[in-house]
């Protein structure tokens, strides 16, 4: 699907922002303090914490046209939170002397353990593009990780260490059934200082930060900072509810707006990805727009639902199901389409070839219509 491009926002993606080295010394503020449960969240930090892992990453650093590809503007990043870039060849200089000559980075990120023979989720924004993979345990044990699968729509991405002896893992929840003010646990490796709790709560749900097209995060106001992306955001009950993957901050450092990955999504890609697999996302085909409270009106409708239809693609899955310009999707699949981002969230964790009904709402009328999804294509680098 198409949609427009968000406004910018101010995202820092935390392993990605801790690629960069840090220069200068942090400032540790008086924290405030929170009720806790009787007898504290030992018991639980002892159950799960042997499944968080630290990783350290090394790539090479990328140039002017890698970093126009990605799409991450890397020097505004470097300039608004004060992490150095580095500097790049001589233009002029022939490709295998400038390759020579191009700086390395060492980032930190987080992971944790779901299988005791290895494997170890994480953000793709932690190991995209890396050279080597170092995995530690809490307990001390370091090991060499291979890159086993990523996927850079929901920034997932499954790596694998191999040890003699079985791994302690953890086991996900439902991300669907936490409710917003429920208890929440993040633990990670902030700042590469390693095997850091931190407690809150679920802040909200289905956020939108357009960080990308299918945004659905969890919010937190549990205190994550850059190299707690990839770690894993517990319930009460020690499973895996979400992924640390991005703060809201205008300073780089945490001011209680975090969000991760809902667990549905990362089990669901994880499953794809694990054996060596490819996560395949739906594609509709279409350019879509919030119904507004004037578009509701002229259409008699009792308020803004669903999302319009701006304009088909020739030759999509939306062109051959007959879907028009003007039409208002309320429904895609079973899901219902109540705002313009539900409609992408839901066509993206279709899979390919899935024969779905969507409801749409055309000139006053309810209308269904039979798409085949369509396979969304992998974006192009420049």
């Amino acid at each position: 699907m198409t949609l427009p491009v968000p406004p910018r926002r101010r995202l820092a993606g935390l392993a990605l922002a801790a690629t960069l080295a840090a220069s200068g010394a942090l400032t540790v503020l008086p924290g405030m303090a929170m009720a806790s449960p009787p007898g504290g969240y030992a018991d639980l930090v002892a159950k799960v914490a042997p499944s968080v892992v630290f990783i350290e990453v090394t790539s090479k650093a990328p140039g002017d046209s890698a970093m126009s590809s990605q799409g991450f503007p890397f020097k505004e990043f470097s300039q608004q939170f004060g992490f150095p870039f580095p500097q790049q060849g001589d233009p002029n200089q022939g490709d295998s002397q400038q390759a020579r000559q191009q700086p390395m980075m060492h980032g930190v990120g987080s992971g944790f353990i779901i299988d005791p023979k290895g494997y170890i989720v994480t953000n793709n924004h932690v190991v995209e593009g890396a050279t080597s993979v170092k995995v530690t345990l809490e307990d001390g044990r370091s090991f060499d990780a291979k890159v086993i699968g990523t996927d850079p729509v929901t920034d997932v991405a499954v790596i694998k260490v191999d040890s003699p002896d079985a791994l302690p893992a953890v086991a996900f929840g439902s991300s669907k059934a936490i409710r917003v003010g429920d208890d929440v646990m993040a633990v990670g490796n902030p700042f590469g200082l390693g095997g850091t709790v931190t407690h809150g709560i679920i802040s909200a749900k289905a956020r939108n930060i357009g960080s990308g097209t299918y945004d659905d995060f969890l919010q937190t106001d549990a205190a994550i900072n850059k190299g707690n992306s990839g770690g894993p955001l517990f319930d009460d009950a020690g499973q895996v509810i979400g992924m640390n993957t991005a703060i809201l901050s205008p300073t780089g450092g945490s001011v209680g707006i975090g969000f991760a990955v809902p667990s549905d999504v990362v089990q669901k890609v994880v499953a794809e990805l694990e054996h060596g697999g490819k996560a395949e996302h739906g594609w509709l085909g279409v350019q879509v727009q919030a119904v507004t409270p004037d578009i509701a009106a002229a259409l008699g409708m009792d308020k803004p639902l669903g999302a319009m239809v701006a304009a088909v693609n020739p030759d999509s899955p939306a062109a051959k199901a007959g879907m028009k310009r003007g039409d208002i999707i309320t429904s895609f699949d079973g899901t219902d389409i109540k705002q313009l981002n539900d409609l992408p969230r839901a066509v993206a964790m279709t899979a390919p070839d899935t024969k779905a009904k969507v409801d749409v709402l055309r000139a006053g009328k309810q209308v269904v219509l039979d798409v085949n999804v369509g396979l969304m294509k992998a974006p192009q680098k420049a």
